[in-house]
């Protein structure tokens, strides 16, 4: 027969373990929600801006004085595009439309510009 203290400190065990095994499934779901998330990021570029941007980790844009999307976070932090997006990003030349994302979209292109600082 275990002593109660024995006893105790397998439930405490059992606790600590099933707390460990929370956090890890929690932590890979929360990771598996960011790539899904940094994919449709990329989805969104792709159909909006890749027709003068480079979106990709290598390549030119194909405008030349549009900036690759690779080296945004060289001029800024790209969480301050978070305002413009989703207010309406625009420029100060009338080639490129402005753009206005739903909040979800704006946090997805954030986590993709995010993906290409890891080079």
């Amino acid at each position: 027969m275990l002593s109660a203290s024995a006893s105790h400190g397998r439930q405490s065990l059992v606790v600590v373990q099933l707390i460990l095994f929370s956090a890890s499934s929690l932590g890979a779901a929360a990771a598996s929600d960011q790539a899904t998330d940094e994919r449709k990021g990329r989805t969104i570029v792709q159909m909006n801006c890749a027709t003068c941007h480079a979106i990709g980790r290598q390549g030119d844009s194909p405008m030349a004085k549009a900036p690759p999307f690779r080296d945004l976070h060289k001029r800024y932090p790209v969480e301050n595009l978070q305002e413009a997006l989703g207010e309406g990003i625009a420029t100060g030349h009338s080639k490129m439309p402005e753009f206005k994302f739903e909040p979800k979209q704006v946090d997805e292109i954030i986590y993709y510009l995010k993906t290409l600082e890891r080079q």
